[in-house]
C-alpha cells in the first residue's frame, strides 16, 4: 500500500496533541507538512509560559505516548480497549490550517463571494479546483493536522507567595489559548491537566486554586485534572487511565460534531457555487453527484475516527457506487487526470471497505469486495479506458493483490497465525449456506503475495513484448506516435513505456521487474513454508530460484534448493519433469559454488533413462569432476530412497528352508537404468548386508577374461557364478575350517569377479552361501561402491519385497522362472541340525509338599563323536498367584566317579527371579559316543501346592563343525500338591476341678501342668484363672496316589495369647507368663501303631485330642485366641520290583535297593494350620454331661444321670429358671421346676435320672423320637454304614433354662458322649443303649 498517497489509508484514530513538555523522541514530536501557501495562512496557538521539565511530567507523558495506538491491529478484539489515540507531543506552540482560504492575489473579490477550505475544490489554490473530488489532504488534515483534544500541561506553584501570581498567569494564558481555537473555527476541546510540587499545599488547597482557574477560564469540570505529587507508578497509571478515558468522551464528541456537519451539507441536495467561476479548462464545476461522494467519504473517515465501522462501511459503499456511476466516473474522459484521480478514489474507497469487514470479522465478504472491485476496474478500464492488454493493467492487478496481503498484515487475523497451522478462514455465518468458491475463502498472506508475483511475471512479458518504437523517450519520436501510443498504455501508478522497460542503450534502468518477483515469492515461500505446504513451498523455490539465477546468485540458490532437492515429493510421485527442472538448476549452481558433493549425485541421478537426455551432455560418472582434481577426493554416500538412482537390485533365495552346516543358493541381480548411450559404470565392491547369522557378503571387482571365465550372457542378461570363502576382514586371508567360534563372528563371506555395469544390462550373481547358526536370515540391503580418481561414491539400496513385484530365478543367462511363495523370497528359515542327543527320565506323577525332590536326567549321546556339552535347566512356576515363586534348586553331574568320591562333586545352584529359576551354561564335558551322562537336580521342600514346568536343553557342537550350535530340548512337568487335607471340630467337655471362688481367689492351689516340651520336668505356675475342657476332633484325609504310612500324628500351638506389654522395666523384672496356658493330650484309641499304619489313598483317619484351658488370672474372663496346627509325620512306601532281576542287571537292583532304604529312613512332615478357635468368654453357658448307671444286672435299659451345669463367668449375680417337662419316653427325678441362682464367676449343676420306658424304638414314644428313629434306620439300611457292637436310640428330654432377668432362653451344649444337638427340631438328644449287641443285619 505505499503505492498510494500518505494518508489515504492510514487507519483513522483520534489525535490527541500534548502541550507544555518537551517529546522525548523526534517520532512523537508534532511537524505538521503544510505547504508554502498554507503556513503563511496558518493560525498558530502559543503559549506563554515555559515547557514544563519535572520529573512527574515527564513520567506522565511518557505513560500517555506509550498508549499510541497507531501501530495497533485494525481489527476489533473480544474485550475493547477503552480508547484509542493517536499522540502527537509539542512543547508550547502549534500550528492549524486556516478554517477559510484567502483570496488569490490579481483577483479582485466580486459581490456575495463566499470563502471556502483550501483542501475544498471551490477554492482556486486547491489542487482538486474546480471538478476535483476528494483526495488525501483531507484526511492527512484530520489525522495530522487538526487534533480533537488540545491537553496541556501547567505546575501549581506551592510557594504561597508565588501561588497567586503563576494562577493568574495559567488563567491568562489558558484564556489565550481558547480564544486562539476560537477563533480559528475549529471546534478542539481544551484539557489542562495540574502538576504540584511534592512538597506543596495540601489537596483541599490545590483543589480551590483549580476551581479558582476553571471558572476563570470557563472551562468545562470534566476537562480539568489534577494530578497529586508523591504518586507511585501504579497510582499515576491509575489517574492517566481516568484522564484519557475522559478525553475520550470528548474526542468522540469533537468527531461527532463534524459527521453531523457532513451528513447535514449532503442534505441540502444542492452543489455549493465556487469561490471564483472557473475559467481555464472545461470550465465545468463538480456535480452534485461528486459533492455526494465527496460528502459520503467524508461521513466514512468521521465514523472511522469514531471506530462505527459499520456506519463506515455503508457510507463507503455508497459513496463507491456514487462514484462509478454514469453520472461520476463515465462523465471524465480518459485522457483527464481527473480520471486517474477517480480510479484511484475507488481504490481508496475499496481498501477502506475491505478493512472495516476484517475489522467485523466478515473474512468471506472481504474476499468477495476485493474480487468485485477487481472486476468492477476491468469492466471500467476495458469499456473507457485503455484496456487490459497492457503492462499498466497487470501492474494494478500485483499492487491490487499486495494490498490485501497487507491489509491482513495490519489486521493481525489471530486464526491465520502460522501456528494454528490453518490455510483459510471458514466462512461468516450469514453466509454460510451459500455455495462458496474456493477463491472465496480468505486465505492466508501467502496466497496474495504468489498471487501477485503471477501478475508480475505478465507484467515483465507484457512489458518486453512491446516494440522498440513505443519504448523509446518522448524527445526522440514523433509527436503523432507518441500521441498515438498515449491511448494504448495504462499508466495509472506506473511509469511510461520508455521507463518501464528502456532500450539496451539508455543510461537509465527502468522497473526492477525481478526483484519485485523475487520479493512477491519470498514472502508468499516463507509462509507456504511456515503451514508445512510443501508441494506449494517447492514451486515457489523452484521459481525463486530462476529468478536469482538471473541475478547470477549461485549461493542463495544452493541453499533454496538443496532442501527442496533432498526431500522433493516430486522424485517420489514420479513427476520427473520438474525433478528434472529442480536437480539442473541445482547442478548448474553448485557447479558455481563449489559444492562437488551435489553435481555428482546429481549427475548420478541424471543418468536414469526416465529423465529427458540433455543433448551434446556426456553422461559418463567417472568424469563428471573434469577437469577437476580435487584434493582429498569427497566421498559421497546416497541413502536409498535419497535420489532415483539408476541402478536397482534384488536378491532371491532358491530355496525357503536350509539347514545348519550346509549350503544354500541365491542370486543378486543388478539392474542398469541408465541411458542407452551412457558410459558403463565400473563398481569397485558390492555389499549385501543380512539380519540374521549369515555374515555381510562383499563382491570385489576384477577384470576376467571371457575365455577363462564362467560366465554366461544371453541379450541383456549376464548369469556370474562367483565361488566365496569366509575372510577375515582384518588380514583379508581365508580362514580355515577349524577356526574358533569368537574369531568366525568376525569373518565375511568374499568373491571376486567383473563389476562392470554396462547401461540396459543385468548382471545376475550366483552364489553358493554356507548356513552356520538356526535362525530366520533376511536380505536387509546393498551398497555399491565406485572409486574415481576424482571421489568415491557409495550407493545404498534397500531390498524390498514388494507385492506387485516378480522375483525371477535365472536358472540359464537365456532361462528364467518365476518364484511364488507364501513367504518373502528374501527371507531364509535356518533349520537347526537335528540332535541326536537323548535325554530321558522317569518323573512321578505327582510330588508332595514338605518332601525333598531329587530327579535325576539320563543324557544319551548317539552321535558317531565326542559331543562337548553345556546343560541349562529352567524352572516356571505355572500358576497365576503372585505369591508363588520358583524355588531354587541346583545339579551336579553323577557318574561312578562322584558316588566313590562324593567330596569331588562340583555342583550349580540356580538363580531365582519371580517365577523363574534357571541354571545356565553347566559343563558337563565332553560326552563320548554311545555313552550316558546323568544329572542329578536337587529340589528344596516345597510348602505350598504347585505346578512347575521344567525346561532342561543340552547345547553342544561337534568337532567336525564347531560354527554350528545343536540344541536338545525336552520339557517336563513336576506336579507338587498336598499329601493331606483334614477338618476340625472342637467339642466343650466339663472340667472335673471346681471354680476358682471369686470370693477367696487367694486360697486357690496352683495348677500343675505338664510341659509339653521334650525334657522338662513338670513345672508348676501360678494359674489361677477360669479353666475349661474341650475335645478336638480330627479327621485327615489322603489326597495322595500311592500308599504312605504315617508315623505320628499331633497337634502344636502356633502361638499363645501374649501379655499386655509392660510399660517400665527393671533388669531384675522378669517377664510376665502368657494370660492363657494350654495342655493337649491325645486319647490313647486314636495313636497309630508302633511303627506307623499304613494310610491307603482317599481313606480317612480320625484322631481326638483333649484340651485343658486356663486363664492366669481370675480377672481376666474374656475371649482367648488358640491357634493350632496338626502335625503329621509321613514318609513314603519303598518300592518292590514286580518281577525278580535278572543277572545283568542284579547290580542296579541292589543299588536300587539302597536308595529305597535311604527313602524309608527319610520322614517328612506336614502341618496343617487349623482355623482359629475361641476360648472362654463372660456369657453364661449351659452344658448337659451324661453318665450310665446299671440299676441290675440284667437290664437292658441302664439309668441314665444327667448333669445340667450352669456357668457364670460375669460380675453379676444371676438367676435360672430350670424346668423339665414330662415324656412318655422316660420318667425323671429331679426339679420338675426351680430357680438356680448363680453367683458371680461360679457355676451351679442341677441333676436329673432318667429310666427309659421302653426297651427300643418300637416302643412308645413322642412321635419325633419315633420319626427319627425310623429315620435313622433307613439311613442304616441305605448306606451301610459300619456299626459298632452297642445298640440304642435317642431320647430327647424336654429341659429348658431361661435367664429370669432377660427372659432369655440359653442354649443346652452338649458337653459329653451320649450328647447331641437336635438339628431338627432344636434341643438336645440323650442316647440310650439296649445293650442288645449289633443287629443281623449290620455285620
Amino acid at each position: 500500500m505505499d503505492d498510494y498517497p500518505r494518508g489515504s489509508l492510514d487507519h483513522n484514530i483520534p489525535f490527541l496533541l500534548t502541550l507544555g513538555v518537551s517529546p522525548p523522541n523526534s517520532s512523537s514530536a508534532h511537524k505538521p507538512e503544510l505547504g508554502k501557501t498554507l503556513k503563511d495562512q496558518a493560525i498558530e496557538v502559543r503559549s506563554d509560559l515555559p515547557p514544563l521539565d519535572l520529573p512527574p511530567a515527564q513520567a506522565l507523558l511518557h505513560y500517555i505516548q506509550e498508549r499510541d495506538a497507531s501501530n495497533l491491529p485494525c481489527i476489533a478484539y473480544e474485550h475493547q480497549l477503552r480508547y484509542r489515540f493517536r499522540v502527537k507531543s509539542a512543547e508550547r506552540s502549534f500550528l492549524l490550517p486556516p478554517r477559510r482560504a484567502r483570496w488569490p492575489e490579481g483577483i479582485e473579490a466580486p459581490p456575495g463571494a463566499i470563502l471556502h477550505s483550501p483542501f475544498s475544490p471551490l477554492t482556486p489554490i486547491s489542487p482538486l479546483y474546480p471538478d476535483g473530488l476528494i483526495d488525501a489532504q483531507w484526511t492527512l488534515k484530520h489525522q495530522e493536522l487538526i487534533p480533537s483534544v488540545v491537553l496541556c500541561f501547567y505546575n501549581l506553584v506551592s510557594d504561597p507567595n508565588q501561588s497567586t501570581l503563576s494562577d493568574n498567569q495559567i488563567k491568562s494564558d489558558v484564556n489565550k489559548m481558547r480564544n486562539l481555537l476560537i477563533q480559528s473555527g475549529y471546534k478542539i476541546k481544551l484539557a489542562i491537566v495540574f502538576l504540584s510540587d511534592p512538597s506543596g499545599d495540601h489537596t483541599d488547597y490545590l483543589q480551590d486554586r483549580i476551581e479558582i482557574i476553571r471558572r476563570g477560564c470557563a472551562l468545562d469540570p470534566k476537562s480539568v485534572f489534577l494530578m497529586p505529587p508523591n504518586e507511585n507508578h501504579e497510582d499515576l497509571a491509575r489517574m492517566a487511565e481516568n484522564m484519557l478515558i475522559t478525553l475520550y468522551g470528548a474526542s468522540m464528541e469533537y468527531y461527532k460534531e463534524l459527521g453531523r456537519h457532513s451528513r447535514k451539507k449532503r442534505g441540502r441536495g444542492v452543489a455549493p457555487p465556487p469561490t471564483v467561476p472557473p475559467t481555464t479548462g472545461t470550465s465545468q464545476t463538480l456535480s452534485l453527484a461528486g459533492w455526494n461522494v465527496r460528502y459520503d467519504f467524508k461521513s466514512a473517515v468521521l465514523a472511522e475516527f469514531r471506530l462505527e465501522m459499520e456506519n463506515a462501511l455503508r457510507s463507503y459503499e455508497q459513496a463507491y457506487e456514487n462514484l462509478l456511476s454514469s453520472e461520476v466516473v463515465e462523465l471524465i474522459p480518459s485522457w483527464s487526470p481527473r480520471w486517474n484521480e477517480a480510479r484511484l478514489l475507488a481504490d481508496v474507497i475499496a481498501i477502506r471497505s475491505i478493512r472495516c469487514l476484517l475489522w467485523g470479522a466478515q473474512n468471506s465478504a472481504a474476499v468477495r469486495r476485493w474480487q468485485f472491485h477487481r472486476e468492477r476496474m476491468a469492466d471500467l478500464v476495458e469499456r473507457l479506458g485503455r484496456g487490459t492488454s497492457n503492462y499498466g493493467w497487470e501492474a494494478w492487478q500485483a499492487r491490487w493483490a499486495i494490498v490485501m496481503a497487507n491489509l491482513m498484515e495490519k489486521a493481525g487475523i489471530p486464526e491465520l497465525d502460522p501456528a494454528e497451522m490453518r490455510l483459510y478462514l471458514n466462512p461468516e455465518k450469514n453466509i454460510m449456506g451459500e455455495r462458496l468458491q474456493p477463491w472465496e475463502f480468505l486465505h492466508h498472506t501467502g496466497y496474495w503475495y504468489r498471487l501477485a508475483s503471477r501478475h508480475l511475471y505478465a507484467r515483465r512479458a507484457r512489458a518486453r513484448a512491446m516494440p522498440e518504437d513505443d519504448r523509446r523517450p518522448p524527445g526522440s519520436s514523433p509527436a503523432s506516435h507518441i500521441a498515438s501510443r498515449g491511448f494504448i498504455y495504462d499508466t495509472f501508478m506506473c511509469p511510461e513505456p520508455h521507463e518501464e522497460f528502456p532500450l539496451e542503450h539508455m543510461t537509465y534502468k527502468g522497473v526492477d521487474h525481478n526483484g519485485m518477483i523475487i520479493d512477491c515469492l519470498s514472502r508468499a515461500l516463507h509462509e507456504f513454508l511456515q503451514r508445512d505446504q510443501a508441494r506449494l513451498a517447492a514451486e515457489l523455490s523452484l521459481e525463486l530460484a530462476r529468478e536469482l539465477s538471473l541475478r547470477q546468485e549461485w549461493t542463495k540458490v544452493v541453499e533454496l534448493l538443496r532442501p527442496i532437492w533432498q526431500n522433493m515429493s516430486f522424485r517420489k510421485e514420479r513427476w520427473q519433469t520438474l525433478a528434472e527442472e529442480v536437480s539442473w538448476a541445482l547442478r548448474a549452481a553448485a557447479s558455481k559454488t563449489g559444492e562437488l558433493g551435489d553435481v555428482v549425485t546429481i549427475d548420478w541421478e541424471l543418468l536414469d533413462r526416465g529423465f529427458t537426455k540433455r543433448k551434446n551432455w556426456q553422461y559418463d560418472i567417472t568424469k563428471s569432476l573434469q577437469p577437476i582434481t580435487p584434493d582429498p577426493k569427497p566421498l559421497i554416500n546416497i541413502a536409498d530412497g535419497q535420489i532415483i538412482s539408476p541402478i536397482s537390485a534384488t536378491f532371491v533365495f532358491r530355496d525357503e528352508e536350509g539347514k545348519a552346516g550346509q549350503t544354500t543358493r541365491a542370486q543378486l541381480c543388478l539392474r542398469s537404468n541408465a541411458h542407452a548411450e551412457s558410459a558403463p559404470i565400473p563398481f569397485s565392491r558390492i555389499e549385501v548386508k543380512f539380519n540374521g547369522s549369515i555374515n555381510s557378503l562383499v563382491l570385489k571387482h576384477q577384470v576376467q577374461e571371457e575365455d577363462g571365465s564362467k560366465r554366461q550372457k544371453h541379450g541383456n542378461i549376464v548369469l556370474c557364478p562367483v565361488p566365496l570363502e569366509d575372510v577375515t576382514p582384518s588380514d583379508g586371508e581365508p580362514t580355515t575350517e577349524d577356526s574358533a567360534e569368537d574369531d568366525e563372528r568376525g569373518t565375511e563371506l568374499q568373491g571376486t569377479t567383473d563389476l562392470t555395469l554396462s547401461p540396459g544390462h543385468t548382471l545376475v550373481f550366483v552364489m553358493d552361501i554356507p548356513l552356520r547358526e538356526q535362525g530366520e536370515v533376511i536380505a536387509l540391503s546393498l551398497t555399491a561402491s565406485l572409486e574415481t580418481e576424482s571421489f568415491d561414491l557409495h550407493q545404498s539400496l534397500k531390498l524390498r519385497d514388494m507385492p506387485n513385484m516378480t522375483h525371477v530365478w535365472y536358472p540359464t543367462a537365456s532361462t528364467m522362472k518365476r518364484i511364488t511363495r507364501p513367504v518373502s523370497p528374501l527371507s531364509l528359515r535356518i533349520l537347526p541340525r537335528p540332535p541326536k542327543m537323548e535325554i530321558k527320565s522317569e518323573i512321578k506323577e505327582q510330588y508332595y509338599t514338605n518332601e525333598a525332590i531329587t530327579l535325576d536326567f539320563a543324557i544319551y549321546n548317539a552321535e558317531d563323536v565326542e559331543a562337548p556339552s553345556k546343560f541349562d535347566a529352567l524352572l516356571f512356576c505355572d500358576e497365576d498367584e503372585a505369591s508363588l515363586t520358583a524355588p531354587s534348586f541346583t545339579v551336579e553331574v553323577v557318574s561312578e566317579q562322584t558316588k566313590e568320591e562324593e567330596e569331588n562333586k562340583k555342583s550349580s545352584t540356580s538363580s531365582s527371579s519371580g517365577r523363574e529359576a534357571k541354571v545356565s551354561s553347566y559343563f558337563l564335558g565332553d560326552i563320548q559316543p554311545s555313552t550316558t551322562t546323568t544329572v542329578r537336580l536337587h529340589f528344596p521342600p516345597i510348602e505350598r501346592p504347585s505346578r512347575y514346568e521344567l525346561t532342561l536343553r543340552v547345547v553342544y557342537h561337534l568337532p567336525t563343525n564347531p560354527g554350528t550350535t545343536i540344541i536338545q530340548t525336552a520339557v517336563f512337568q513336576l506336579n507338587v500338591l498336598n499329601p493331606f487335607e483334614a477338618n476340625y471340630e472342637l467339642l466343650p467337655r466339663v472340667h472335673p476341678d471346681p471354680w476358682p471362688s471369686f470370693f477367696d481367689a487367694e486360697g486357690i492351689q496352683p495348677l500343675s501342668l505338664p510341659s509339653q516340651e521334650e525334657g522338662d520336668n513338670d513345672a508348676v505356675v501360678s494359674y489361677k484363672g477360669l479353666h475349661q475342657s474341650w475335645s478336638l476332633l480330627t479327621r485327615y484325609a489322603s489326597f495322595a496316589s500311592e500308599d504312605l504310612k504315617v508315623i505320628d500324628v499331633d497337634v502344636k500351638v502356633l502361638r499363645e495369647p501374649q501379655p499386655q506389654p509392660i510399660q517400665e522395666k527393671t533388669k531384675n523384672t522378669t517377664p510376665p507368663p502368657p494370660p492363657m496356658t494350654c495342655l493337649i493330650t491325645r486319647h490313647s484309641d486314636s495313636l497309630p501303631e508302633k511303627g506307623g499304619h499304613l494310610m491307603k489313598p482317599h481313606t480317612i483317619e480320625t484322631t481326638a485330642f483333649d484340651i485343658v484351658a486356663q486363664k492366669f488370672s481370675l480377672d481376666d474372663r474374656g475371649p482367648a485366641p488358640l491357634d493350632l496346627a496338626m502335625v503329621i509325620r509321613w514318609k513314603r512306601l519303598p518300592t518292590t520290583p514286580e518281577t525278580s532281576p535278572s543277572p545283568d542287571t542284579e547290580t542296579e537292583t541292589i543299588e536300587q535297593q539302597q536308595e529305597d532304604k535311604e527313602e524309608e529312613t527319610i520322614i517328612n512332615t506336614t502341618t496343617l494350620p487349623c482355623p482359629r478357635f475361641s476360648l472362654f468368654g463372660i456369657e453364661p453357658r449351659v452344658l448337659a454331661h451324661v453318665t450310665y448307671l446299671d440299676t441290675y444286672p440284667d437290664s437292658f435299659t441302664p439309668l441314665i444321670l444327667l448333669r445340667v451345669i450352669i456357668e457364670n463367668a460375669s460380675n453379676h449375680f444371676l438367676t435360672f429358671g430350670v424346668s423339665m417337662d414330662t415324656s412318655s419316653e422316660f420318667a425323671f427325678s429331679g426339679p420338675k421346676l426351680s430357680a438356680v441362682p448363680v453367683l458371680p464367676v461360679s457355676r451351679r449343676e442341677v441333676e436329673y435320672r432318667l429310666l427309659p420306658t421302653s426297651l427300643g424304638p418300637a416302643s412308645g414314644s413322642s412321635e419325633s423320637g419315633t420319626e427319627e428313629r425310623e429315620e435313622e434306620g433307613k439311613k442304616k439300611k441305605k448306606k451301610k454304614k459300619e456299626k459298632t457292637s452297642e445298640q440304642g436310640y435317642w431320647i430327647k428330654p424336654g429341659l429348658t433354662v431361661r435367664d429370669k432377668y432377660f427372659q432369655k432362653v440359653l442354649r443346652v451344649i452338649p458337653a459329653s458322649e451320649g450328647v447331641r444337638v437336635d438339628a431338627k427340631e432344636g434341643g438336645f438328644l440323650v442316647w440310650v443303649p439296649t445293650g442288645e449287641g449289633p443287629d443281623e443285619g449290620d455285620e
